[in-house]
């Protein structure tokens, strides 16, 4: 099994320090959120953890992405739909909210996916009169 791009230690540095439960939960995290990350990297065709035992940098950064993934789900309420913008108003009877996940779940973003290298711009050219497009 391949290792974590980060621990209890550095999910307590880099945002807080966690309580027994929450501890107990980012344990079983840690080892889903970097298995993950690796998979989104093979599916664009790169072996993350060759990259990361490659640059220390990026080492860094997966450390950071994984703590960031990790916080963001331990923050993400169990017991009811977390609302991340909710609106009311008074006379009218109004109250309305956007969820922070639908249907909850782990979730990676699109920049933290570009903080480790693993999106990639392409740039498509097609030739308004029929001819070959250019890549």
């Amino acid at each position: 099994m391949a290792t974590n791009y980060a621990t209890l230690d550095d999910i307590a540095a880099l945002w807080r320090p966690l309580t027994p439960a929450e501890a107990d939960r980012a344990s079983a995290l840690l080892p889903v959120v970097s298995s993950s990350l690796r998979y989104e990297a093979k599916k664009r065709g790169k072996d993350l953890d060759a990259m990361v035992t490659a640059d220390e940098d990026l080492a860094a950064v997966a450390k950071s992405v994984t703590v960031d993934v990790v916080a963001r789900t331990l923050m993400t309420s169990t017991d009811q739909e977390p609302m991340q913008q909710v609106s009311q108003a008074a006379m009218g009877y109004s109250v309305s909210g956007t969820f922070l996940v639908p249907g909850g779940g782990l979730f990676i973003k699109n920049s933290e996916l570009a903080r480790l290298g693993l999106t990639v711009q392409r740039v498509t050219v097609l030739e308004p009169y029929g001819g070959d497009p250019l890549v």
